[in-house]
C-alpha cells in the first residue's frame, strides 16, 4: 500500500523553471523527462542513468512541461520524506503531476496519502491497530489458506496459466476483502475501477472510476450502519467512529477507497513482478528453494530492487535546504524510489539481486509519517505467496519468451500486465 494517487492544480501554474533557476543551476546539464517507461521490468529506465549520477538532487521535466526537483540520493530522500515542510496535499496550486490522469483528482484529497498532519495523524490513528506486525502475524494462517486455494485452482486447471489473473491479483484482493469486510463477490467491479483509476490516461475515465468506487463503498457503509453484522476494519470504523459522529460518511468513504485500492494493487504487482524477477535469476531461485528461511530477506531485497511505486510526490511549503541546494516554497518535489534504492553509497552493486546484504532502510514503502500503513501485511503476503509458489510449483517457469512478456508503463505502479507460466 503505497503513495501513488496524486493530482495537481493545473490552473495558473507557477513558473517552476524560473523558480528552479533562482535556486541555482542545479546538478546536471538539463532536466530529464520523468517518468519514463522501463525497458526491463525490474530495472530503472535507461534514461535515468544521468539521474543516478546526479545525487542527491536532479531536475526533471514532468509530462506537462513543468520542471520539478527529483530526489535521487538515499540520505536526502529519508530526510526530505520526514520533513513536514513538504506537503502531500494535492489540492495545493502547483502540486506536481506525472500523468494527465492526475488532473481528474485535483478537486479532492485522498485520505491518508494526500493529507498533512494533524489530519493525517488523526486518520492514521483510526486504523493503525489493524495493520501492526502482531495483526499481520495473526493473519498468516488465513493468508496461507487463500494462497493454497489459488494454487489448487491453478493445478486443477493445468498449465499454462496467467499468473497475474490466476494468482497475483486474487490473493491480495481476497485478503484485503476479508480484512476490511468487503464482499469478494464484487471483486471484478472494484478491480476494474482500480485499474482505471491508476492506469487510465483519460481524466474523465478516472473521474468516473473514482465516483463509482465512492458510490459502491458509500452504499456498503450505509448497509453496515443499518445492519451491523461483520467484524472487518470497515465495520469497526462505521460502528465506532461514523455512528458516534467522530468520522463523517465522506471521510469514511475516502478511507475505505484508499485501503481497498492500495490494499490489493500494490501487493499484486509485487507478487507478479517478484516472481518474474526470481525466474530471471535462476541461481537465486535455486538458493531460495533450497533454503526457504531466506524468504524474509529475499522479499526485502526484491522490494528494494523493484521499487514499484516510483515517483512519490510532494510540494515544498517553505524554502528547504538540502545538500547545499535550496528547494523553494511552491516547487514540486518528486522521489524516484528506483534511483534512491540503488544509491551505491548505501547498497554496493545496487543492480544485483542479493539478499545477503541488508536491504534495510530502503524507501519502497516511503518514509516518515506517510510510510505505508500496510507494510506489515504486504510483507506477510509476499513471503507466503512466493514461498508457496516455490514449494508447490517446483517446475514453475515462463510459458512465453521474454520478448512476449508485457509489463506496465512508467507512469503507474510497476508490475506485469500478464505473466504466462507453466510448470
Amino acid at each position: 500500500m503505497t503513495d501513488t494517487t496524486n493530482a495537481p492544480d493545473l490552473t495558473n501554474p507557477p513558473d517552476l523553471t524560473s523558480a528552479t533557476a533562482a535556486a541555482g543551476p542545479g546538478p546536471g546539464p538539463a532536466p530529464v523527462a520523468f517518468p519514463q517507461d522501463r525497458t526491463c521490468p525490474y530495472q530503472p529506465p535507461p534514461g535515468y542513468a544521468s539521474l543516478r549520477d546526479s545525487r542527491p538532487l536532479a531536475r526533471v521535466t514532468l509530462y506537462d512541461g513543468r520542471v520539478a526537483w527529483l530526489v535521487t540520493g538515499h540520505e536526502a530522500a529519508r530526510a526530505l520524506l520526514a520533513d513536514p515542510r513538504l506537503s502531500t496535499d494535492r489540492t495545493r496550486p502547483g502540486y506536481p503531476a506525472t500523468s494527465p490522469r492526475f488532473t481528474a483528482l485535483r478537486d479532492s484529497r485522498a485520505a491518508l496519502l494526500n493529507v498533512d498532519d494533524p489530519e493525517h495523524h488523526a486518520q492514521r490513528r483510526l486504523l493503525v491497530a489493524d495493520f501492526t506486525l502482531k495483526r499481520a502475524t495473526a493473519l498468516r494462517p488465513a493468508i496461507r489458506r487463500i494462497v493454497d486455494e489459488r494454487i489448487d485452482a491453478m493445478l486443477a486447471q493445468g498449465p499454462p496459466a496467467d499468473l497475474v489473473n490466476a494468482f497475483a491479483l486474487p490473493v491480495p484482493s481476497t485478503v484485503i476483502c476479508e480484512l476490511l469486510g468487503v464482499p469478494y463477490a464484487d471483486h471484478e467491479f472494484f478491480e476494474e475501477q482500480s485499474r482505471r483509476l491508476l492506469r487510465s490516461r483519460a481524466p474523465e475515465e478516472v473521474r468516473v472510476a473514482r465516483d463509482r468506487l465512492h458510490a459502491y463503498l458509500g452504499a456498503l457503509i450505509d448497509r453496515k450502519l443499518a445492519a451491523p453484522s461483520g467484524d472487518g476494519v470497515l465495520d469497526a470504523l462505521v460502528h465506532e467512529q461514523v455512528r458516534e459522529g467522530a468520522v463523517d460518511r465522506e471521510e469514511a468513504i475516502a478511507l475505505a477507497t484508499i485501503l481497498l485500492v492500495a490494499g490489493h494493487e500494490t501487493t499484486a504487482n509485487m507478487i507478479s513482478l517478484g516472481t518474474y524477477t526470481l525466474l530471471r535469476h535462476p541461481e537465486r531461485l535455486a538458493e531460495l528453494r533450497a533454503d526457504p528461511s531466506q524468504l524474509p530477506a529475499a522479499v526485502e531485497e526484491l522490494m528494494r530492487l523493484l521499487s514499484i511505486a516510483d515517483g512519490l510526490l510532494r510540494q515544498a511549503t517553505e524554502d528547504v535546504e538540502v545538500a547545499g541546494t535550496t528547494i523553494r516554497a511552491g516547487e514540486g518535489v518528486v522521489f524516484s524510489t528506483s534511483v534512491i534504492n540503488r544509491d551505491d553509497d548505501v547498497y554496493p552493486e545496487p543492480d544485483t539481486l542479493d539478499w545477503h546484504r541488508s536491504a534495510r532502510h530502503h524507501v519502497a514503502f516511503g518514509f516518515g509519517v506517510h510510510q505505508c500503513l500496510g507494510q506489515n501485511l504486504a510483507r506477510a503476503e509476499l513471503e507466503i505467496a512466493l514461498g508457496a509458489l516455490l514449494e508447490r510449483l517446483p517446475g514453475l517457469r515462463p510459458a512465453v519468451p521474454d520478448d512476449e512478456v508485457r509489463w506496465k508503463p512508467g507512469d503507474t505502479i510497476q508490475g506485469m500486465l500478464e505473466l504466462p507460466v507453466t510448470w
